[in-house]
């Protein structure tokens, strides 16, 4: 299925532990329907000391989350749900996101 948040766009998180975060989309994850968010669903993971962290210890990472769970930013900073408009000229189909909020092109 194809997802209308993409990589780098600003999200809200409607339900879960991280209801109300706002965060930028770090990666997409389609085939299991679940977004990667800029701190935003941390947990605390015990980690080896290695070259990447010398010391070890716990370290806080993002985990995904379910794509249900969030909803894009407008302009205005409102969740907003998003159409898609498909536009043919000559051999070319162009595909728009639009915000249903403020029925601008995201």
């Amino acid at each position: 299925m194809k997802l209308k948040i993409k990589k780098g766009d600003t999200i809200k998180v409607i339900a879960g532990n991280s209801k109300g975060a706002t965060g930028r989309v770090l990666q997409v994850l389609p085939s299991k329907m679940q977004i990667l968010v800029e701190g935003v669903n941390l947990r605390s993971k015990a980690v080896r000391a290695s070259p990447k962290h010398p010391n070890g210890g716990i370290v806080k990472m993002e985990i995904p989350v379910h794509y249900s769970n969030v909803q894009l930013v407008d302009k205005n900073g409102k969740p907003t749900r998003v159409a898609r408009e498909r536009t043919t000229t000559g051999d070319k189909t162009v595909v728009k996101r639009i915000a249903k909020t403020t029925k601008e092109v995201i």
